[in-house]
């Protein structure tokens, strides 16, 4: 009983550690996109799938500062994880796609990450448990 509970906080541990780490990585990324976005002049973003520059970049920013940040506090961590999985695969396999793995990988390693985040849930340590908790009472 006591290795399984070792366990589980481990486990616990180990939900936290890749949501701050992938999600709290991924934040910046957005932010200087928002930022990028928000400044004078035209914006200049690429249209991988035929929605437009500006509906491509704000999907990007939604993906990348939003629901990252969900996924680093743990509100719907499922569902936040999903955007940024879309868009690191955008990225890797259509923006990257010709180019040498080295351009690709950064993509590749958020997605694998934003992937685990999915699998994975928020945990114990997360708003969704925080909620989950209130909603007993």
């Amino acid at each position: 009983m006591i290795a399984f509970q070792q366990e589980a906080i481990f486990l616990d541990r180990a939900r936290l550690l890749a949501r701050l780490g992938f999600g709290g990585m991924m934040i910046p990324h957005g932010y200087s996109k928002m930022m990028d976005a928000l400044g004078p002049g035209e914006i200049a973003f690429a249209d991988p799938i035929g929605l437009g520059p500006e509906f491509s970049l704000f999907l990007t920013i939604f993906a990348e500062l939003l629901c990252a940040l969900f996924v680093v506090i743990g509100f719907k961590t499922r569902w936040a994880s999903v955007p940024p999985i879309i868009t690191m695969m955008v990225a890797a396999f259509v923006i990257h796609g010709n180019d040498p793995w080295n351009k690709k990988e950064f993509a590749m390693l958020f997605l694998v990450g934003f992937f685990l985040t999915f699998l994975m849930d928020s945990g114990k340590y997360s708003v969704d448990q925080l909620i989950k908790n209130l909603k007993k009472k």
